[in-house]
């Protein structure tokens, strides 16, 4: 990481190294591939057009001098404060937390402004390091969704029945409770609705706050609750819902094995788990141009083996043309 001293003079941390506007790098179009932006002492209005995209995605940033300036404009006049709990990491600031940190100002959960640089020294720089490699997968599964979440629910309306009649196939009752992980815009939350009742509980979980934004506006507010968590850290108790839906989510994490196990720990025993896709394993694959990996951990020689050392029972398994289903009892 770095800062620059010519143009934006922002830096973004990229996991192939940083660009910086002081090397003369093009300002990127978009944020992927950017685990993280630094605004320098320096920076300049050019910045601009990088920190609300950076806002509304998450992304990290760490703004320094006239980079906490700008950063302040971006925001606007309610940018948060500091010392704040951070809902996904729990606990104080990870920045501006504890006793002798800087004085400074934060900008929603990944944005953080500090207008007197010197205060900060090499200590917050170390905090914001350890934060952005805690957070990469979370910051590309943001940016990736971010900017598409608005058209979600248009492009992909379409699949709405496929999803209803997966849902059916759960075998919960009327006053339970149930999860849709990786729900998106929601077109799986009013079939949950209707599986547990008036009296049971649907809550949709999403890592992006423009996905929940899309799944409000979309009407799916009202059949359920709309979380923002990480899948993989749920904030339940064990044994807390009956059942969980997770559709094109486990095969896009990094550690399956480690989400078969949390989603086994927040499911009563005799809960159902079901894994689905509007479309099978070979199609998908044909659609990007390769064939069906045998690492896919959707493969039934790899999926039945990760559910049963997580706590599951596979008592369904599906791979056709036309969907993909995998169900399993807690």
């Amino acid at each position: 990481m770095g800062g620059g001293s010519s143009r934006a003079a922002t830096s973004g941390v990229r996991r192939a190294g940083p660009w910086r506007t002081d090397a003369d790098d093009p300002l990127p179009a978009t944020l992927a591939g950017i685990d993280a932006l630094i605004l320098a002492p320096t920076a300049t209005p050019a910045a601009l057009p990088l920190i609300g995209p950076a806002l509304a995605a998450e992304v990290p940033v760490l703004a320094l001098g006239d980079g906490a300036r700008l950063l302040a404009r971006a925001a606007g006049p309610d940018r948060g404060g500091s010392g704040a709990a951070d809902p996904l990491l729990g606990g104080a600031d990870p920045l501006l937390g504890g006793a002798g940190a800087p004085h400074g100002f934060r900008v929603g959960a990944s944005a953080w402004g500090l207008p007197d640089p010197d205060e900060a020294g090499c200590e917050v720089l170390r905090r914001f390091a350890e934060l952005v490699a805690g957070r990469a997968e979370t910051t590309a599964t943001r940016a990736f969704f971010t900017p598409r979440a608005a058209a979600w629910e248009e492009r992909f309306a379409y699949q709405t029945p496929a999803y209803e009649a997966a849902v059916a196939r759960m075998r919960l009752r009327p006053g339970q409770r149930a999860l849709d992980l990786g729900c998106g815009s929601g077109r799986a939350l009013p079939a949950l609705r209707e599986l547990v009742g008036p009296s049971g509980t649907v809550i949709g979980v999403d890592l992006t706050h423009a996905m929940l934004t899309a799944a409000a506006r979309a009407g799916r507010g009202g059949p359920a609750r709309l979380l923002l968590a990480d899948c993989g850290r749920l904030p339940l108790a064990a044994g807390a819902v009956h059942g969980i839906f997770a559709a094109g989510l486990l095969d896009h994490l990094p550690r399956p094995d480690g989400a078969l196990r949390e989603w086994a720990r927040v499911t009563a025993p005799g809960g159902e788990l079901l894994l689905f896709h509007p479309s099978g394993r070979a199609e998908r694959a044909a659609r990007h141009g390769r064939a069906v990996s045998p690492e896919d951990p959707l493969a039934e020689p790899n999926l039945r083996p990760a559910l049963e050392a997580a706590g599951w029972h596979l008592a369904a398994y599906e791979d056709a043309a036309t969907h993909f289903l995998a169900r399993a009892r807690r």
